[in-house]
Parts: C-alpha cells; structure tokens; sequence
C-alpha cells in the first residue's frame, strides 16, 4: 500500500447539535433549522478556528439524501453560506450513504494530494426530521438497491437489514449473549452522550440502560424481529466540519502541529450494492478498508488506541470489532461483555456516543467522526476525553454506507 505523496493534516474541526428526538428543544411541530442553517454553523464553527476564511481554497459538501428529505440538491453551491468570500470558490457536493462523510474527506484529501489546493473545507450534513419516521424509512432505503430490494423489504428497511445480521449472529453464536452485548453497546454510547451536550442524547435520564434494553424485547409486529428500537441510531438533524490541510496549508491556518492530526492511512472499498451480503454475520468492505489504511499506515491494529465506529445499529459495533480484527469471528459480543469498547476499555470506541449516542445525520457523521478523533488526539476532547496510552498514539474511523457497501476507514495520529 502507498504512503501519502505529502504530507496531510485535519485541524479546526466542528460540529453542531444532533437535533432530534431526546433533545429537549426537539419540537417536530415546530419550525427547526434547515440545511442552510447547518452548513452554516459548522463551517463558521471550523473555519472560525483559523487564522482568516480566506484560508480555504476549496470545498466540499457531503449530503446524501437533502433531494428528498429537503427537496433540494446543489449542495456544493450553498458553500457561501460559511463565508461571502467563498462565491466563485471551487466546490462539490459528494453521496455514499451513510458514509457520505468518509468520501467528503476522501474528496477533500485527494484536492490536497493534487496540489490543486493546500486547504479544503469538509462538511457534511444532513436534516432528517422533516418527515414521519415511516416515509424516512423509505428515503433511507436508497442507501440500498432500491429496485431490487425495496419492493419486498421492510416497511423500516434499514433496520429490518440490520435486524437480519443480528438474528443471524444470535443463531449461530449465541441469542443470549448477543442479546446481552447488543444491551452493553446501547449502554456504552449514551453514558458517553450524557458528556457531550451536543449528543442526541445528552438529556437521557434512564437510570438503568442496560436493565432497559433488555426488557424491551423485539417485537416484530411493531417493528423488527431481532431488535427494539434502543438498537437504533435516531433520525438526526445536523453538520460537521473540518480542514484538511497540507503541511503548508496548515501553516496558513495558524495553528501548530499540536493542535492538528496527521492523516497516515486511507482506505476506500465499495462493494456490489445490487448483490446481498455473502454472510450476514462479516462485514467485508469494512475489514477491506480497514486492512487498506493500516497498510498505508504501516501499522497494525494493535497499535490504535482510540477507535470511532459506524455503530449506527448496536449488533454493527459488535461485527465491527471483529472486522477491525480486534476478535475473531463470532467473538466480537464478547468483546464488548468484556467492557472492551467502553471509555475506560482497553480500546475506547465512540467517544462523543457515536452514532447511537450523538446522533446520526447521515451525510455528517463521518466528518464527524473525523472531527471527534482530531479533538480527542490533541487533548480537546472536553469532559468526555479519553484517557489515551502513548504506547498506541493512533486513531481510527470507519464510515460505512449502505449495507456494508461503500466503506472509508482513516487512520491518524497527532501532527506534533
């Protein structure tokens, strides 16, 4: 796997509220932000870290469905609203899913590794609560095939999929502990959204979660046969943004090495969207993303200390510590029972809450998740910062879309 021809930095990241359901300012009869208003917040919010706006060469907007939730697109147009400095500045908007996020970065780090910019501002972002849950659970079925499955799918197609995995994973290594694990990851993710008041979650006040998720059975005549709506990532509303930056365009921003992370690794999969998955209990586009950045990074996984997940189901963050090849195959509910993933485990995953805990705006998360990763690196992490071991300095991120379909997975660790 090749290095990186130079060097690439993330600095000045930001995000806003998740808002949805669980927010106290949550009112859906209530007029709420739109997508104007996000990209706005969190661009202001990353580029107002910097030295000057006039700083930023390029941008890019990662949105993945504001054509029908909004009923807008041209989102790569709306880049002015950051700055008026930006009109006639080039910009794009870019789709995966919901790892949109991971190929805004992507997007943003090929501009810098093409010398067609030194600094390029990612955001992504998403407004989800602008229909009922069960026509956004159609919309979000287009991160599927959606000729070829949505006709005969689940009314809540995406979590009937997920559902699928967890029911698999149960028959073939254990309902039990699955179960179990499913309850300890929902647990983990909103203990650590109740530090962060930007998290979704934030203002959650059940006493016992664990106790909770367990009781509430899955009922498959109101929503799916394998999970209850806890192993769910909520309809969110929100925006993420980030720098990313050359060595000299990092010099422009006015900030150090120390307030900045340094991009090592890089993996892009994408898979056969038409085609289901070979086994519903592996996630292969993941480990192959993952495999790819380490490689670039000449690392192994052994020396991450610090993971950020796309757990937008609680059996995903499960399959995912066996994709990242943290357990073995069947071994992953284990891992988390064995407090593993939790803040103060032995590899601490999603920080902030993730996206069961923050929220889950789906063309943002992956900035996010980049943006979460740069702040906990450099010590910025606020009252939810993770004790980090200095024998294992790396961070890693997998934004995955789809089904397990199009996978970015970026390693990094701080500049200076």
């Amino acid at each position: 796997m090749k290095a990186l021809r130079r060097p690439v930095y993330l600095v000045c990241g930001d995000y806003t509220v998740s808002l949805g359901t669980g927010r106290k300012e949550f009112n859906p009869k209530k007029p709420r932000p739109g997508l104007e208003h996000y990209i706005s917040e969190a661009g202001k919010g990353a580029v107002g870290q910097a030295s000057s706006p006039a700083v930023v060469d390029e941008g890019v907007v990662g949105n993945f469905m504001a054509a029908r939730f909004n009923g807008q697109g041209h989102l790569g147009a709306m880049l002015a609203l950051v700055d008026g400095s930006y009109v006639y500045k080039p910009s794009l908007r870019v789709e995966g899913a919901c790892g949109t996020g991971g190929l805004a970065l992507v997007s943003a780090v090929k501009s810098v590794l093409a010398e067609s910019a030194e600094v390029v501002l990612a955001i992504g972002v998403e407004v989800q609560n602008t229909v009922k849950a069960i026509y956004g659970a159609d919309i979000l079925a287009g991160a599927g095939h959606y000729a070829g499955e949505r006709k005969n799918g689940h009314a809540y197609f995406f979590p009937a999929k997920f559902s699928d995995r967890a029911g698999a994973y149960k028959q073939r290594f254990g309902a039990d502990k699955t179960w179990a694990a499913m309850g300890r990851w929902y647990e983990q993710a909103v203990r650590s959204a109740r530090l962060n008041p930007k998290a979704q979650e934030f203002h959650n006040t059940t006493e016992d979660l664990f106790a909770t998720h367990q009781a509430a059975k899955p009922n498959p005549r109101a929503f799916c046969e394998h999970i209850n709506a806890l192993d769910c990532s909520k309809v969110s509303d929100g925006a993420a943004a980030v720098l990313v930056t050359s060595a000299q365009g990092l010099e422009r921003t006015g900030k150090s090495k120390a307030q900045a992370v340094e991009l090592v690794g890089l993996g892009h999969a994408v898979a056969d969207l038409t085609a289901p998955p070979a086994d519903l209990t592996v996630l292969d586009t993941t480990h192959r993303a993952v495999e790819q950045a380490l490689g670039m990074a000449r690392i192994g996984i052994k020396d991450v200390g610090l993971f950020e997940v796309h757990d937008c189901f609680t059996v995903t963050g499960i399959l995912a510590c066996e994709a990242l090849g943290l357990a073995g195959h069947g071994q992953g509910a284990d891992y988390v029972l064995a407090g593993h993933t939790r803040r103060d485990g032995r590899t601490p995953m999603n920080a902030g809450g993730g996206l069961i805990g923050w929220g889950h705006p789906t063309g943002a998360s992956g900035v996010r998740m980049a943006v979460e990763l740069l702040h906990q690196l450099t010590g910025a992490g606020g009252d939810w910062q993770v004790e980090l071991d200095a024998a294992r300095p790396y961070g890693l991120m997998v934004s995955m879309g789809g089904n397990d379909k199009t996978v970015v997975s970026c390693v990094v660790r701080r500049a200076g």
